[in-house]
């Protein structure tokens, strides 16, 4: 490709642009374009559209990055996209149609995230979610240096309750038209292992990554494992 594909990256629930620090650094050393876009944590289909917004304002194709809730935005975002050309999955969700993101996270055990979210009402009947900022570390982000773990617990952002519970729009979700690839930690407690292997291996992910005694919060503990991930899916697609 003439252009340089742009990476664009997406925070996923409970998280914020800032959670990609460690990526967006080591991207740009090595000379690839890089944005991070807010994901307003709102619903799929409105933060879907927040990124297709994103990514029209970007010159070239875009490599999709999505960590968590954010794997459902972008496999939403990129459905008859052509400035999209890939897709990597950073711990994240990768819903068929009609799935969503609580029906997942039950489909195989393991998962503790329930017992830390506090809810907030927003007065139309949805609510807030947080993860308790004293639980945060250990739940989120348990192989993180405890203080930059106690920053993300206070610097989270909140979703709201239907975002969670909302079946995947599009008919023919975005894995299946596009490449992907898929990097996770062995030790994630809010998605279980079992349903990442289960979400990588039906999207037919070119490469699965598990790194070892990772959290959810891999792309912050350990940004190069990402990374490596990024820059492969970049080489595959300017064959």
């Amino acid at each position: 490709m003439s252009t340089p594909i742009t990476v664009v990256l997406v925070h996923g629930a409970f998280a914020e642009s800032a959670s990609w620090s460690g990526v967006i650094p080591r991207l740009t050393d090595a000379g690839i374009p890089v944005i991070a876009t807010p994901n307003p944590l709102r619903s799929v289909a409105t933060d879907a559209e927040n990124v297709r917004r994103a990514v029209a304002g970007v010159e070239g194709p875009v490599l999709l990055v999505g960590h968590s809730y954010g794997g459902a935005v972008i496999t939403e975002a990129a459905v008859e996209n052509p400035d999209v050309v890939g897709l990597v999955y950073v711990a994240a969700f990768a819903p068929d149609h009609g799935e969503n993101a609580l029906e997942l996270t039950a489909k195989f055990p393991g998962s503790t995230l329930g017992e830390t979210v506090r809810a907030y009402p927003l007065g139309d009947g949805t609510n807030d979610l947080y993860v308790d900022r004293a639980l945060f570390p250990n739940q989120f982000a348990a192989d993180v240096a405890p203080d930059e773990a106690a920053v993300q617990a206070r610097t989270q952002r909140p979703i709201r309750d239907a975002a969670l519970g909302e079946p995947q729009p599009a008919a023919t979700p975005a894995w299946k038209t596009l490449p992907s690839w898929f990097v996770f930690g062995d030790a994630d407690k809010n998605i279980p292992v079992e349903g990442l292997r289960f979400m990588a291996q039906r999207a037919g992910g070119l490469t699965v990554t598990e790194v070892p005694g990772a959290s959810h919060s891999v792309m912050v503990s350990q940004p190069d494992a990402v990374v490596a991930v990024i820059t492969e899916a970049l080489a595959h697609l300017a064959r």
